[in-house]
């Protein structure tokens, strides 16, 4: 007879072989013995996610942590929804918009269609559920299925979503609005079936993205049809919009619609920039003095458990990786390192935006340096392979309790290049220095240090505009992870900028935003 470690082995065995087939959802019949399943819950690796489905988990995750589930959300979706309907279901026009537009954050509720549905929620895991309708699904040319997630075609999904999602996901809709070519590739199902307050309220929201070509063949066709067509604007604010030329990509266009609508609060919640000051040196003094403060903080807010005492170790040159075997093993020593040398290459280029450069334009330049010198101790001390410093990311990357899904890949890639253009273009510091930080982490364009790279890349857009660098507290990690949540999943920067505004306030007034702790 097997032991019970015995068992617990092959529990995790069989485990692995699901894995290796990347089987995210798992249902009861993909793990036929009973006692492996219930070893695999007890020992935290199963996590049910409603009766008789599951998901992977770590044995480590504490309780209320979500990013397990966010993480799986959409793979378990396309699973659990193809086992109970088979071909026949799809999600809203809606939700389906919002895909097409690339957000992939995840919904509260999921809206689901299908005939066999019951008008009932199915709950999930962290107040998220699914609402089956009872309801017919579109027909096949309608459709498309994309990483096993049934949905209505682009076309379809702008014809059919509800008036609501112009006003509640704006950036979204634009988009999904800005990859149509032609005003003939939602003709035909707006004629066929008459829709004439449909194809008015298009005809408005094209114009309202300056689409008048489109918006005048919609109009001028259904008049010609002999249809009475009034043409409506859904929006509630009107856009002075440039598309990008860098390619027809939803990424491109969202990233670009995300700084338009969110630009103008940001200078609501922000003091006017001081200027530039003549006297560089003195600004990149103070940018020294802070130094141990900021990593202290920064550090911290990443979860490594640096002290002060630590970073000053590294800054003064103490710390060696050769002689100290023990400091070369630590994690924590070669992230405060690594911090240090970034932190000289982010002064750099600080220092040639003061002398005039374009801060946009050298961040784009400069950003990679700091990359590679924020984790160069790390592939020393053997931490990490020196390809990992070779740039962008090449998987997907989840962000820890967040329902936002940073870009894929490829998407990741179309947007960056868009992220520098708008840096180089916007004539404000206030909204180069919130918008830089908050895009970049939106992007997240690496496996590891996007909030590092984001905070660096913010304070180098302050001192573009003559504002001190200003420090995130630690203890603040709550209200500023929740305001950058708002800004990603609910198109609401206002906290965000807010939240960063009063700290740079604070520091123009003299006053110490972030403090270091005080010694027992």
């Amino acid at each position: 007879m097997a032991t019970p470690r015995e068992r617990f082995a092959e529990a995790l065995t069989f485990l692995k072989g699901l894995q290796d087939q990347d089987i995210v959802g798992i249902h009861t019949d993909d793990i036929p013995n009973v006692k492996h399943r219930q070893l695999l819950v007890k020992n935290g690796f199963l996590r049910e996610v409603t009766k008789g489905w599951y998901i992977v988990t770590a044995p480590n995750e504490k309780d209320g942590e979500t990013t397990t589930w966010y993480s799986s959300y959409w793979e378990f979706i396309a699973r659990f929804l193809n086992r109970k309907y088979g071909d026949d279901w799809s999600l809203s026009a809606d939700q389906s918009l919002l895909l097409h537009a690339g957000n992939r954050s995840v919904p509260q509720q999921l809206l689901i269609r299908s005939p066999k549905g019951n008008n009932k929620p199915t709950p999930l895991p962290h107040n998220t559920s699914l609402f089956n309708l009872k309801t017919d699904i579109p027909p096949s040319e309608q459709t498309v299925i994309e990483e096993g997630i049934r949905m209505y075609n682009l076309q379809a999904s702008l014809i059919y979503a509800g008036g609501s999602v112009y006003t509640s996901n704006a950036i979204d809709a634009r988009t999904a609005l800005s990859l149509i070519r032609d005003a003939s590739e939602l003709l035909p199902i707006l004629l066929e079936n008459g829709h004439t307050t449909l194809a008015g309220r298009l005809a408005g929201a094209f114009r309202n993205i300056q689409r008048d070509r489109i918006a005048d063949q919609i109009m001028e066709t259904f008049k010609q049809a002999d249809y009475d067509i009034r043409e409506e604007d859904p929006f509630e604010t009107r856009l002075e919009l440039k598309w990008s030329a860098r390619g027809r990509s939803p990424y491109t266009n969202r990233i670009r619609l995300i700084w338009l609508q969110m630009r103008g609060a940001v200078m609501a919640n922000f003091p006017q920039a001081p200027g530039i000051r003549t006297d560089h040196e003195s600004y990149l003094k103070e940018v020294d003095d802070i130094y141990i403060t900021d990593a202290y903080h920064s550090l911290s807010i990443e979860r490594y458990r640096v002290t002060p005492e630590l970073i000053q170790k590294v800054s003064s040159g103490e710390w060696d990786t050769e002689e100290n075997e023990g400091d070369r093993k630590q994690r924590d020593a070669m992230a405060a390192r690594g911090y240090y040398q970034a932190f000289q290459s982010v002064k750099q280029s600080i220092k040639a935006i003061l002398e005039g450069a374009n801060a946009g334009t050298q961040v784009d330049k400069d950003h990679a340096a700091w990359y590679r010198q924020l984790f160069d101790p790390s592939v020393v001390a053997g931490l990490l392979k020196a390809s990992d410093l070779s740039g962008y990311r090449n998987n997907q990357v989840y962000i820890g309790n967040s329902k936002h899904v940073p870009l894929n890949v490829d998407a990741m890639r179309d947007a960056m290049p868009i992220l520098f253009e708008l840096l180089e273009e916007e004539p404000e510091a206030s909204v180069r220095a919130v918008l830089g930080h908050f895009v970049f982490v939106f992007i997240h364009p690496y496996m590891d240090g996007n909030g590092r790279m984001g905070r660096f890349l913010m304070n180098t857009m302050l001192a573009s505009g003559g504002y001190p660098w200003t420090v995130i507290p630690v203890e603040k990690r709550d209200e500023y992870m929740q305001a950058l949540e708002e800004a990603s999943v609910r198109q609401d920067i206002g906290p965000f900028a807010k939240f960063l505004g009063d700290l740079v306030v604070e520091r123009m007034k003299g006053k110490n935003a972030a403090e270091l702790p005080n010694k027992k």
